[in-house]
């Protein structure tokens, strides 16, 4: 894939109509007045299909496994799965994620998690009774997830550090501890929380393990939005599980045999993987917007009796501006073809992806303030926002530094 086809072109148009008519009119409720985005998300799912297309891939793999359970043959169900689905269908998965990012990347951080990270863990680790009862509404945007990790003390180190415990007691488990930059956590209506479990032995040779919870269970507490620099549109949280009490039923796959070894930092670290490789579908939205922006503003802004793009310095910036975006735009080519050949990208692709996206487009929009001179750094200016916006993409799902030691690993091991 090298270009968008003719219809992906039109859908892609279709969306940025929706998001310029539905969405742009609500910016500054959404930056500013604490707008929740779910229901916006909701009428985007709803007008583009999106959740009846979901609800129906949802219900041939739920056919596809309980066959599989049955003993039945599934050669050519499986012959599908091993591919990824057409490269039209998962090019129509990221177009919303593009255009999304051109006005508030925060929306799609919100989804993502939600019916990505979230959803994911429970498809990928749980029991098909897990999955029909949690997974759908999460796939569908009916009701919003958070994926739980990270924790106050662990950052960067988010095994190593981790605090939180699951306890066996009698048939039950129970769950203490905090997290900490949770995405969705204060309106989170799902939650798959990943701690350590203990057995009496020491922290470092716990086993990783999942569970689901619900909003409202006794012992959960779900904090107000946090204030941060950026993605306003992404309401942030923090989350304290005091004695929570779970069954078995609420571990993914219902079984602690599921967790040998290191099966639970697998299964995190393949979470891991997915949410890097989109990373550069938000970054070529942020970028492709602050292009386009910049290039607006140095036709019409008239300095020394000349609009500021007859400068070179200004022509070198919207150049570099331009190699950031068809080196994105190629990135998302590559992640569409490798999943339509169901060839997933490996943890260090993924993190030299995310690597590259991140710095890209929080240069790119850096640039892009600065082109702008003091109005880019008034708030009425999009490429303010952008800016701030584009900064969380080199700290969250790994820190830049972590994606270099990643990469740096891997090609070490090679050989």
């Amino acid at each position: 894939m090298f270009q968008w086809s003719d219809e992906q072109e039109m859908v892609r148009q279709a969306v940025r109509d929706f998001v310029d008519r539905e969405i742009r009119p609500h910016r500054d409720e959404l930056e500013f007045g604490d707008l929740p985005p779910y229901d916006l998300l909701r009428k985007l799912f709803a007008t583009f299909g999106m959740d009846a297309m979901q609800r129906e891939s949802f219900k041939r793999r739920i056919e596809r496994e309980r066959a599989v359970e049955a003993g039945e043959s599934v050669e050519a169900q499986d012959a599908e799965a091993g591919r990824g689905g057409s490269a039209d269908a998962i090019a129509f998965t990221m177009i919303p994620i593009i255009e999304l990012c051109r006005v508030c990347p925060g929306m799609v951080t919100a989804m993502g998690v939600s019916m990505g990270l979230t959803a994911s863990a429970i498809m990928s680790k749980g029991t098909i009774a897990q999955k029909e009862r949690w997974a759908l509404d999460l796939l569908t945007m009916e009701k919003v997830g958070s994926w739980a990790i990270t924790e106050p003390n662990s950052g960067s180190d988010a095994f190593g550090a981790m605090t939180s415990t699951a306890r066996i007691d009698g048939d039950e488990f129970v769950l203490n501890g905090s997290k900490t930059f949770i995405t969705n956590g204060p309106h989170a209506d799902t939650i798959v929380f990943i701690c350590k479990l203990d057995e009496g032995n020491p922290p470092e040779e716990r086993r990783i393990v999942q569970f689901v919870l619900d909003a409202g269970m006794d012992g959960l507490e779900q904090s107000k939005p946090l204030r941060k620099m950026g993605i306003h549109s992404s309401p942030t949280g923090q989350l304290f599980l005091t004695d929570v009490r779970v069954g078995a039923d609420r571990l993914l796959g219902e079984s602690l045999d599921a967790y040998s070894g290191k099966s639970g930092k697998d299964a995190s670290k393949a979470t891991f993987s997915m949410e890097r490789a989109g990373v550069a579908a938000m970054a070529l939205g942020i970028v492709d917007r602050c292009l386009e922006l910049s290039l607006d503003y140095a036709r019409d802004r008239v300095q020394f009796g000349q609009p500021i793009g007859q400068f070179q310095l200004i022509q070198l910036k919207l150049a570099t501006m331009e190699v950031a975006r068809i080196n994105l735009q190629n990135l998302v080519f590559r992640h569409i073809e490798m999943t339509a050949a169901g060839v997933p990208m490996s943890y260090a692709e993924a993190s030299a992806a995310k690597l590259y996206a991140a710095r890209a487009a929080t240069e790119v929009a850096l640039e892009a303030v600065q082109l702008f001179g003091g109005n880019g750094y008034m708030a009425e200016y999009e490429v303010e926002q952008l800016a701030r916006d584009a900064k969380v993409l080199q700290i969250y799902a790994g820190t830049d530094e972590i994606q270099i030691s990643a990469v740096a690993r891997s090609l070490l091991a090679q050989g």
